[in-house]
């Protein structure tokens, strides 16, 4: 009879184990409801620029010799050296242009810029033609996903779900619910909550990333508890072995 109660202990143990480990699905799915959304905000997004970005410059036009006075290389000239040279926003938002001199450009987007440098180069050369990329567009990705990092970006429009799916995508045990964007924005650190398994992050302007954005994934209380105790199959060894004790004890 003794053995009986213990055994359904045991029984019960290994259920509230069981149970206790088991995911809401509404904590679990992405993007939930049915709900039609339309954001025209985010159809011409853009990152803007900031202090310490990198800026490739390259300038071409109908005269290639009229252009070279724009394009510096390392080690001196194209001869010698393929690789231009990068330019680094300073504290105060500018950099400097050969023969343009100071260049206000924090504030921009790649795209602006572009606009203005066309405009100001007509004066120089017939039907100039610019290309920028911010060289150092780069997210981290933390916590509860399967390849957490620092991730180089080639494309300067990158939403939060497609850098998750950069990292291996979120484990079982991460919050989808509470997502944590951090980013710098000028002098302000920026801390945003967000919410994976709602439509409506697709309405939100922090949807896209910008550059040196980091994403963290908070894991969930089952994966915070299993920290401090072990895991599950850890406690139901435990439990095992306690009650095969008991059990020898109590014969």
């Amino acid at each position: 009879m003794k053995n009986n109660k213990l055994q359904l202990i045991f029984v019960l143990l290994c259920l509230l184990v069981a149970t206790s480990s088991c995911v809401s699905k509404k904590k679990m799915i992405y993007f939930q409801n049915d709900e039609v959304i339309t954001n025209e905000l985010l159809k011409n997004y853009a990152p803007k620029i900031q202090s310490d970005d990198i800026l490739n410059i390259t300038v071409n036009g109908f005269d290639p010799e009229t252009a070279k006075p724009f394009n510096l290389y390392q080690g001196g000239d194209q001869a010698s050296s393929t690789k231009s040279i990068t330019y680094l926003v300073d504290i105060e938002g500018d950099i400097t242009f050969p023969i343009l001199g100071k260049i206000p450009v924090a504030g921009l987007t790649t795209n602006e810029l572009k606009n203005w440098f066309i405009k100001e180069l007509e004066l120089y050369m017939k039907k100039p033609i610019v290309n920028i990329r911010l060289e150092n567009f780069r997210v981290s990705i933390l916590g509860e996903v399967k390849s957490p990092g620092s991730f180089k970006l080639e494309n300067e429009k990158v939403s939060i779900p497609e850098a998750i799916a950069m990292a291996g995508d979120i484990s079982i045990q991460g919050k989808r619910k509470n997502i944590l964007l951090i980013r710098k924005n000028g002098e302000k650190i920026e801390s945003i909550r967000l919410d994976l398994t709602d439509k409506s992050i697709f309405k939100s302007p922090y949807y896209y990333l910008a550059q040196n954005d980091i994403v963290y994934v908070e894991p969930n209380k089952a994966k915070v508890n299993s920290s401090a105790i072990g895991t599950t199959s850890s406690l139901i060894s435990i439990a095992t072995a306690l009650l095969s004790l008991v059990l020898i004890l109590t014969r």
